[in-house]
């Protein structure tokens, strides 16, 4: 290989790096919003300008680019949760209101027919983002309610493993579209009840009176 062909290497990696960039930004917006189903490959390279060629070079299926949305969702996810983390204050609660605004705040991208689509179409996909979100929901409410049980704020008759199960459980309830719509709830609304009713149920009287 010559010397300029070694300098053009990085250049390439660096456009295909850039081209995956918008094609999943631009997948995001429209799988979360509009679903998984009624977006096409043919959709996505139109907006961006780019033939099909290119857009299946980056991602040879539009299973691969849900798989790309869905783990580019979560780095994000995380990467909020971290920064939360890494300042918890010696107030357990402000840091436990603070945890929950995040993952709300995250839950508002996504919308219903998203939901739908990759229980049915994508199974696969929707298992992964079971397991990751178990995974996100134990990692850093686990050490929270840890935290907030030797502060006083959470009660310390009830296990934080049994307070991470009831989240859990929760959070698959309100990943179910024809649920949230049988009880008239937005995903929004519905993380913002469960997460109100679970709080209420394990914190000690003197944090809830605050």
């Amino acid at each position: 290989m010559t010397a300029r062909s070694t300098k053009s290497a990085p250049k390439r990696r660096r456009k295909d790096n850039a081209a995956e960039r918008r094609i999943v930004d631009s997948a995001r917006r429209h799988f979360f919003a509009h679903g998984f189903r009624g977006v096409t490959m043919d959709d996505l390279a139109g907006e961006l300008g780019m033939s099909k060629k290119t857009l299946y070079a980056c991602f040879p299926s539009k299973t691969d680019l849900l798989r790309a949305v869905v783990m580019d969702k979560f780095r994000a996810v995380e990467v909020d949760l971290e920064r939360i983390a890494a300042g918890f204050s010696k107030d357990g609660l402000a840091s436990l209101h603070r945890l929950l605004a995040c993952l709300q705040q995250h839950t508002e991208e996504i919308q219903p027919p998203f939901v739908r689509d990759i229980r049915r179409e994508a199974p696969e996909i929707f298992e992964l983002v079971q397991k990751r979100r178990r995974q996100v929901i134990q990692r850093y409410f686990g050490k929270l309610f840890d935290e907030c049980r030797r502060a006083g704020v959470v009660r310390k008759d009830i296990s934080t493993r049994l307070i991470i199960e009831v989240l859990l459980g929760a959070a698959e309830a309100i990943m179910n579209p024809a649920k949230m719509a049988e009880l008239n709830l937005t995903l929004q609304a519905g993380f913002s009840t469960v997460t109100a009713v679970v709080l209420e149920g394990v914190l000690t009287e003197r944090a809830r009176a605050r």
